[in-house]
C-alpha cells in the first residue's frame, strides 16, 4: 500500500520540470535522503544529464555492489552469499552509501533449468523484494541488474556475452512488473556485454554471432516499458561495460527519456586513464546521467590498495558522476570492501572507500 501511494505521488509530480540550474553540485556531492528511510520526495527520475528526486535535487549514487544473488542460487547453496537482513542494510548505510547494486540470475528469478526451488522461483523473487525493502528503509536506493544468463536449458552459471532470447525478456517482464511501483529502483539492463559489436549490443538477433539468439538493449528497454515500469534504466556499454565510445550513437530509444549510461571500471581495464575518460565518458555524461556501476582497483586481484579508485573518484566527483564499489562481500580478496558484514573495512581498499564516502556526506562548510 505504501509503494502504491508513492507511485501515485510520483505519477502526479513526474511531469513537473525540475530546475536545471542546480543540477551540477560542487564537489560531486549527492543530496541523499534526509532521514533514515526513503520517502516519496526521494523518488528518482532523469532530467537532462542528471538523476534527480521529486524536489528537483540531484541524486548521485555513491554505493556498493553486493554480489551473491547472481550465483549462490544457481550453485545451490542459498539466495545471497551473506546476510540479507536489516543489520546488513544498516551497516551499508553506516558507510554513508546511498545505493546498493544487486546482481540477479535469470534462471533463479524465473525458477527454471533445475534451480533448487528453495533458492529459485517464488522464494528467490520474494527474497529480492524483501531485501530491497530493507535497503529502502535505511535510505538506500537499489540497482537491480541482470548479470547471469544462459540460453535454452543451460543453467545460468556465468556472464554470457549478451542476454539470451530464451529467457531474458521473460525475466525483465517479471522484474519490471514486480518493481513497477517502486520509485527508488534503477533497472540495470544487463551486467557486462562483451565480445560483441555495437550493432549486436543494440539489436541482438541477426546482428550477433554468438551461437545462440541474443536480445539487444532496445528489446530490453521496450520490454521493461511495456511491463509498466517507468524508472530509470541503466544501460551498460560493451567490453564488460568499460567501452562507451559509441553509446550515444547507438543508444536505445526510450519513450520516457529515462536512460542512464553505465560504465564499469577497474585499474586494469582498457579504458583506465583520464585521457580515455575525457574522450569516451565526458561526451556521454554531457547528455545523460553516467553511473559507474562497478568500480575497483583491479578485476582479478592483480593489484591491491586504493590508489586507482582514489584517482577515479576525484575525477568523478568533480563531474557529478556516481559510482558503486565492488564489493560488499567478505571474500578475503583485494576487491572485498569488508572483512565482516558488520561493516568492518577490509584493508586499505575498504578503509579508503568508507572514508571517502564519509567526506562526501559531510556538510559543505558555509562561506562568509
Amino acid at each position: 500500500m505504501v509503494l502504491v501511494l508513492l507511485a501515485a505521488l510520483t505519477g502526479l509530480l513526474i511531469g513537473r520540470p525540475a530546475s536545471l540550474a542546480g543540477l551540477l553540485l560542487p564537489g560531486g556531492r549527492s543530496t541523499g535522503p534526509t532521514g533514515p528511510a526513503l520517502t516519496a520526495t526521494d523518488a528518482l527520475r532523469v532530467v537532462g544529464n542528471r538523476m534527480v528526486n521529486l524536489a528537483g535535487r540531484v541524486v548521485i549514487f555513491h554505493g556498493v555492489n553486493y554480489s551473491g544473488a547472481e550465483y549462490a542460487c544457481a550453485r545451490g547453496f542459498g539466495i545471497f552469499d551473506g546476510p540479507s537482513d536489516a543489520a546488513v542494510a544498516r551497516a551499508i548505510a553506516a558507510w554513508h552509501a546511498n545505493s546498493v547494486r544487486l546482481l540477479l540470475n535469470e534462471d533463479c528469478w524465473l525458477g527454471i533449468n533445475g534451480v533448487d526451488p528453495a533458492y529459485g522461483g517464488p522464494a528467490y523473487r520474494q527474497a529480492i523484494v524483501d531485501f530491497v525493502r530493507l535497503l529502502h528503509a535505511q535510505g538506500l536506493y537499489a540497482e537491480l541488474s541482470l548479470a547471469w544468463a544462459a540460453p535454452g536449458q543451460q543453467r545460468a552459471l556465468g556472464q554470457a556475452p549478451m542476454p539470451d532470447a530464451d529467457h531474458a525478456l521473460a525475466f525483465w517482464r517479471s522484474v519490471a512488473a514486480t518493481f513497477a511501483h517502486d520509485p527508488f529502483v534503477v533497472l540495470g539492463a544487463y551486467g557486462e556485454p562483451h565480445e560483441v559489436s555495437w550493432s549486436c549490443w543494440l539489436r541482438g538477433g541477426a546482428a550477433c554471432r554468438l551461437g545462440y539468439e541474443a536480445v539487444g538493449m532496445q528489446q530490453i528497454v521496450d520490454t521493461i516499458r511495456a511491463a509498466g515500469a517507468t524508472q530509470p534504466i541503466a544501460v551498460p556499454g560493451i567490453d564488460f561495460a568499460n567501452d562507451l565510445s559509441q553509446w550515444l550513437e547507438d543508444q536505445p530509444h526510450d519513450p520516457r527519456g529515462q536512460l542512464v549510461a553505465e560504465f564499469h571500471l577497474y585499474g586494469n581495464n582498457l579504458c583506465n586513464t583520464p585521457a580515455c575518460w575525457a574522450r569516451d565518458e565526458v561526451p556521454v555524461l554531457r547528455r545523460v546521467p553516467l553511473l559507474t556501476g562497478e568500480l575497483g582497483e583491479s578485476y582479478d586481484d592483480s593489484r591491491c590498495g586504493a590508489s586507482f579508485i582514489s584517482e577515479y573518484m576525484a575525477w568523478a566527483d568533480a563531474r557529478g558522476v556516481g559510482y558503486q564499489a565492488w564489493t560488499w562481500n567478505t571474500w578475503g580478496t583485494c576487491s572485498s570492501l569488508i572483512s565482516s558484514f558488520d561493516g568492518t573495512p577490509a584493508g586499505v581498499y575498504g578503509r579508503t572507500y568508507r572514508d571517502h564516502l564519509a567526506v562526501l556526506a559531510s556538510p559543505v562548510p558555509s562561506r562568509r
